[in-house]
């Protein structure tokens, strides 16, 4: 039950609903994936709403899809998801900010809407009915700072439970994924990660189609690895070919391989699982997370941008070198390692040719001004780099009309200058 405060106005049992989130978070450390929209739910009754419901970004991230709940239509109905470019939900999302939505009517119930995150790489957003707009009129109120722990518990259990069933991988799918990108998202890491040393933010498209590009990256201590990949082809055979190269460099990475010997161990192991008949571009990075040091392998890849003040600098240039498995390479001569020392804010971009080199449906390519100019806009915008992933995204789609004739990935990582190294 609630409270009454002096004034009249409602506030929270915070005795219960300390309980209750203590109880969200011993259940859903044990839940079903099905089962957390009625725990959450159920949470958040305690915390003196009416109703709350979650909604998954889909793989294009331009909808967030509910997740059936208690009180939602029955399965057979398919939830109408929510379009991030023109609703409040969808402005939350871009904006990592927590907003409430109250209608017209004097006294009516209120909306919140909450991020929810793995860390920093965004599941979606969390909406609160409250049954009266003065609980959350103050940030700092109780019930705020309740729901904001309620969100924070929720998207932790959504990254947790994931793992154990398919209703909340479904729910961010609104066209089927080919088998080809169903292996490639297999592969992924969290397409964005942020912390005070470093931040790393992915794209690929076509997203439910997607087969032959794949990007990854590893952060460690004082150090992050990334790596991207263009794999000859398209379809299965293409998606095959990233398993193994993604494969080979997690294994040299993991074995504590020196950048020359990682990209020797991915070009023998597609050689010998191809036998050079397939072939993948790639770019294999270093940067010192305490220094801004950067090292990087370029095999036959588009070379990477350094971007200084929303501007480009240059191009990232090594010498020519052939392409990971293609069998024509002296297994004994060294890679070549480009080397760039980097300045507080810098961003480094990464890309495949798809990115910049796909036509639109007149002709006119995307191009790397086009792509640079979108980041600068972005990061002149004081967005995060996730965000300026996505809108860089949508924009790549839009050129070629929804169509892409060959992946598209990108991977951007931004270096904020020494800090904590712990």
């Amino acid at each position: 039950m609630s409270e009454v405060d002096p004034a009249g106005a409602s506030s929270v049992d915070m005795a219960r609903a300390e309980r209750a989130l203590d109880d969200l978070l011993d259940r859903g450390g044990a839940a079903a994936p099905h089962q957390l929209p009625r725990l959450v739910d159920d949470a958040a009754l305690a915390l003196g709403a009416v109703a709350a419901v979650i909604h998954l970004v889909d793989l294009q991230q331009v909808a967030l899809t509910p997740l059936p709940g208690p009180r939602q239509p029955p399965a057979t109905q398919r939830p109408t998801p929510l379009a991030i470019d023109s609703t409040i939900a969808g402005r939350v999302y871009q904006h990592d900010e927590v907003i409430a939505q109250a209608t017209s009517d004097a006294g009516a119930p209120v909306t919140v809407w909450l991020p929810l995150r793995d860390g920093a790489d965004r599941l979606g957003v969390l909406a609160v009915a409250l049954p009266e707009p003065s609980l959350v009129e103050d940030a700092d109120s109780p019930t705020s700072r309740l729901l904001r722990r309620l969100a924070a518990i929720t998207g932790d259990l959504i990254a947790q439970r994931s793992r154990y069933g398919d209703s909340i991988i479904a729910a961010t799918r609104t066209t089927e994924v080919t088998l080809a990108a169903e292996i490639q998202w297999g592969l992924l890491p969290p397409l964005t990660f942020e912390s005070t040393q470093v931040a790393v933010a992915g794209l690929l498209e076509p997203a439910y189609d997607v087969a032959g590009d794949s990007i990854d990256y590893a952060v460690d201590p004082g150090v992050v690895h990334l790596a991207i990949f263009d794999g000859m082809g398209h379809g299965l055979r293409s998606a095959q070919l990233a398993i193994l190269a993604m494969s080979a460099y997690r294994n040299a990475r993991r074995s504590g391989r020196s950048l020359t010997t990682t990209a020797s161990d991915v070009d023998q192991a597609v050689e010998a699982g191809f036998g050079g008949e397939a072939y993948t571009t790639s770019v294999l990075a270093q940067l010192d997370t305490d220094t801004g040091y950067l090292r990087w392998v370029n095999a036959g890849h588009p070379e990477p941008l350094l971007l200084r003040g929303g501007a480009l600098v240059r191009s990232l240039h090594t010498g020519p070198d052939l392409p990971f498995g293609i069998g024509l390479r002296e297994s004994d001569a060294p890679y070549e390692v480009g080397s760039e020392q980097l300045q507080p804010g810098d961003h480094v971009l990464f890309y495949t040719d798809g990115v910049v080199e796909g036509h639109a449906p007149g002709g006119e390519q995307f191009g790397v001004e086009r792509l640079v100019d979108l980041l600068a806009r972005n990061v002149a915008d004081n967005l995060s780099a996730a965000e300026s992933m996505r809108r860089v995204g949508r924009a790549l789609v839009a050129h070629h009309s929804a169509h892409l004739a060959d992946d598209a990935s990108i991977l951007l990582v931004h270096w904020p200058g020494p800090g904590d190294g712990q």
